[in-house]
């Protein structure tokens, strides 16, 4: 961990390749973190490589919004990271700075999925305006539970 990322593992009793079904699928993101800020997603249709966007509805302080996420990173089975952001007024993607990657490594009995929250290229007028990180080292820590949860 560093002051401007979290990277948390965790040992899921599920193979590589169901546990990255399950990120690779949008409509089953809420089933990814412990709290109610991931709604339901906009675009269901899976994902299948690097620079596809989809879509989540979000809720977060009593605001319901709409996050576009950018697939940066994507190795089947392996890893798979985005860039949140923004569409601007011509839709295209302005990335907030931050990035969340999944890292899949097969283990006897399971996967380590390491979780990675990373806000290394946010402005710091925005980290000062939202309270960067928004979420504690702990929240990262149930996101890996409430996946694990999926598996059960």
């Amino acid at each position: 961990m560093t002051d401007r990322r979290y990277v948390v593992t965790r040992t899921i009793p599920a193979a590589p390749a169901e546990i990255f079904a399950l990120l690779v699928d949008p409509t089953r993101h809420q089933e990814t973190e412990p709290g109610d800020w991931v709604r339901d997603a906009v675009d269901t249709r899976p994902i299948s490589g690097a620079g596809q966007m989809f879509a989540i509805n979000m809720y977060r302080g009593g605001e319901d919004y709409v996050v576009h996420n950018v697939v940066s990173e994507f190795e089947q089975d392996r890893t798979i990271a985005w860039l949140p952001g923004e569409l601007d007024d011509s839709g295209e993607h302005t990335p907030g700075g931050w990035f969340w990657r999944y890292d899949l490594s097969p283990k006897q009995g399971g996967t380590d999925v390491t979780l990675t929250y990373d806000w290394t290229d946010t402005p710091q007028e925005f980290c000062d305006q939202v309270g960067m990180p928004v979420f504690t080292v702990d929240f990262i820590e149930q996101s890996l539970a409430s996946l694990e949860r999926a598996f059960r």
